[in-house]
């Protein structure tokens, strides 16, 4: 709307500086000649004088100047004809063709080249897509060749991931952002990129390695927006609704107040405060989740399964090995998703942390025990 409003405007512009001089009356001599112009302008020169407007002195020098060009204008020859003049039927077809043909033609010309439908397109695709020539397939292809010829071009990898991602082409994206991530050093940026590619290639599901790659980035930056908002969608396929608000409401509250995002977090944040009270880190699945998850393709369900039991293991071997239920769930789910090999491992592997405290360890034998692993 923003934008034919200020389309309209330039059109209006543009009319008007074509009907301006239109509107404007002919000048039409009161002799018809030079020298009855500069009669009239004697005149006026004796009236200024006389009422003071003008010294004697400057009058007369004036009226010496205007005697001289009148002089000039009547021993000049007269034209063989008058000058054109600009006719009524002129003035309108030209008024009509402002009016009509410019705005229609202006308007033909846009729909032509351009629509404000189209979607934005990202500078670096736009970079990409002039250099080959308007196709952004072809370039795609050129890049290609140049990284197979340079696989440590890391600019190159920079450049082509976020296009791989706007395509749908995930594990090319994927696969350019750790080459970047390598080639050109951890930032904050690249490291919550590399995150987010891994998050799309699951289908929006945040998988361990994505939470990784979101938790270096806000390790590397506090302030890191787009991987906050991440590690509260983790918590929150977790099941952790209070610790997604805690998250969410922390960038919230540090967020610019006309920073655009903030209105969807606002919504995101208002879902999981009213599931928070009836859920905790560790308190399973809200009636929303599983309805939610009844939703999702199998294909679907079966990768965000699988994010929740990496981020599970993940935590139990590099943050809280002492979680004797945690260990549980872990083996559980291995069971479930038919991994009889990774069940057992991760039971030998809740015993060695467990070793030290005998009552968790005895706990942890005994449920183990009921899921028919002796590992």
């Amino acid at each position: 709307m923003t934008l034919w409003f200020a389309l309209a405007l330039m059109t209006a512009a543009a009319v008007f500086a074509v009907l301006w001089p239109l509107a404007r009356r002919e000048r039409i001599l009161r002799s018809g000649t030079d020298a009855a112009v500069y009669r009239d302008q004697l005149d006026e020169i004796e009236r200024d004088r006389a009422a003071g407007l003008i010294a004697a002195k400057e009058a007369a020098a004036a009226q010496v100047e205007v005697s001289r060009r009148l002089i000039a204008a009547a021993d000049a020859p007269a034209p063989a004809s008058p000058p054109p003049r600009v006719t009524v039927r002129w003035r309108r077809s030209v008024a009509v063709a402002a009016l009509v043909v410019l705005p229609l033609g202006a308007a033909l010309f846009y729909v032509g080249l351009g629509s404000p439908s189209l979607p934005d397109q990202p500078l670096a695709e736009r970079r990409i897509a002039a250099r080959a020539g308007g196709s952004l397939a072809g370039l795609i292809a050129q890049v290609e060749e140049h990284l197979e010829r340079d696989p440590q071009d890391g600019r190159g990898w920079e450049v082509i991931a976020p296009i791989y991602l706007r395509l749908g082409r995930f594990e090319d994206a994927i696969r350019a952002r750790r080459n970047a991530l390598r080639l050109n050093g951890e930032t904050p940026e690249r490291a919550a990129a590399l995150g987010e590619a891994l998050v799309f290639a699951a289908n929006g599901m945040v998988t361990a390695e994505a939470k990784a790659a979101f938790e270096k980035a806000v390790a590397l930056d506090g302030g890191a927006v787009q991987a906050r908002y991440f590690l509260g969608l983790a918590a929150e396929q977790d099941g952790n609704h209070a610790g997604a608000a805690a998250i969410w409401r922390e960038l919230i509250a540090s967020a610019a107040p006309d920073a655009p995002w903030v209105e969807a977090l606002r919504e995101a944040l208002a879902r999981v405060e009213r599931a928070a009270p009836a859920s905790g880190p560790s308190t399973g699945r809200s009636e929303e989740q599983v309805a939610a998850v009844t939703d999702l393709s199998a294909d679907q369900r079966n990768v965000m399964v699988r994010g929740m039991v990496e981020r599970l293991s993940e935590r139990l071997h590099h943050e809280d090995g002492s979680d004797v239920e945690g260990w549980v769930r872990l083996v559980r789910s291995y069971l479930v998703l038919g991994e009889r090999e990774k069940a057992r491992a991760a039971a030998v592997d809740a015993r060695r942390a467990l070793a030290s405290d005998p009552t968790k360890l005895q706990r942890l034998n005994d449920l183990v025990r009921g899921l028919g692993i002796e590992g």
